[in-house]
């Protein structure tokens, strides 16, 4: 019997280091693929270090282009029309999964598998992602855009592992700071990432639910809904919208931020039917934080939107972010916050 391959994204973290000696442990031929996205040579040497310990076979793959299309340009162009994008939730499908697929399909690997908090789960036909053993470090909410295709070559090495559990099997793994917000950031704030990527971002007013001018901002896409901080205004209040057409902030308080429908677009549902009429169905909104609680309802709107209504109703949601339908701890996909109401 041959041995069976897999082709793991391998960034040499813990996780991704963990996820390989799980997979090799369990008998795989592991061949590991780090995706270069960014010019910072450190994360590459890096990579290269943790994979020289593992001894295993290490493959960098140039991606900056793509990288730079399908996520750099979604983040500047959704932040400068007044939105909140959520690249990580996007740079899944489009860029991470999307090139150890391709990879793998070409070079006939029998799977491709990542270091991501997952589980995968078969029901009536349908591939879901499922949640995490471990609900702290659970990143199922940054993959509901997987397709069918990825999920049938995915293993999912670190779903039932906890993260305490991998930090004492694998300490020499552990000694590595985790990478934390938006990598191509680099720890620097949005105000130097505009202007490196020469975008202006331009002083503007603060008004009212009635319009009234009431102060003024230092640029609006350097605030998000729901932001109380940083607020030059001479009322207080929270951000409850973000005109960009204007360059206006619009403030107001906390139960303007209440919303009971949302409408969601650029969804990824593997069985519509499943979803629409599931009775236990529950909505996040964010990976931690203010979730809404209750049920929800998805009505199909058309083919490009879906209408969920809320049982309770979301706080400071903010188009852009992603929508994920849970029922229990399945994925029953998700999409893109297009408006509430």
């Amino acid at each position: 019997m041959s041995v069976r391959s897999v082709l793991l994204g391998f960034s040499g973290g813990v996780d991704s280091c963990a996820s390989a000696s799980i997979l090799r442990e369990q008998g795989f031929d592991v061949t590991l693929l780090t995706l270069e996205t960014t010019s910072d040579t450190n994360l590459n040497i890096a990579a290269v270090e943790a994979a020289s310990r593992l001894g295993m076979n290490l493959r960098i793959a140039d991606v900056k282009e793509l990288f730079r299309k399908s996520i750099i340009e979604y983040f500047i162009e959704g932040y400068m029309s007044g939105m909140t994008p959520a690249p990580c939730t996007l740079c899944n499908p489009l860029v991470k999964w999307r090139i150890l697929y391709d990879i793998a399909k070409a070079e006939r690997y029998d799977y491709i598998a990542t270091g991501h908090y997952f589980r995968i789960c078969k029901r009536n036909g349908y591939l879901y992602v499922r949640k995490a053993v471990d609900s702290l470090k659970d990143q199922s909410y940054y993959l509901w855009g997987l397709p069918q295709e990825y999920l049938h070559l995915a293993l999912a090495p670190m779903g039932e592992m906890l993260k305490n559990d991998v930090k004492n099997l694998y300490p020499e793994y552990a000694k590595r700071k985790e990478s934390m917000g938006v990598c191509f950031l680099n720890g620097h704030s949005y105000t130097d990432f505009f202007r490196a990527n020469h975008i202006s971002v331009s002083k503007g007013e603060i008004v009212d639910i009635t319009g009234k001018v009431v102060g003024t901002h230092g640029g609006y896409p350097l605030y998000t809904i729901g932001q109380k901080r940083g607020l030059n205004s001479s009322v207080e209040g929270c951000v409850i919208e973000i005109d960009a057409a204007r360059n206006r902030l619009i403030i107001g308080h906390d139960e303007d931020l209440y919303h009971e429908n949302l409408s969601v677009g650029d969804f990824n549902v593997p069985n519509m039917s499943r979803l629409l009429s599931s009775d236990k169905l529950q909505v996040k909104i964010r990976g931690i934080g203010r979730n809404p609680q209750g049920y929800a309802h998805v009505e199909y709107t058309n083919d490009e939107n879906l209408t969920v209504r809320l049982e309770q109703p979301a706080w400071a949601c903010a188009k852009g972010q992603p929508v994920v339908f849970y029922e229990e701890d399945l994925v029953l996909g998700g999409g893109i916050l297009k408006n509430y109401w």
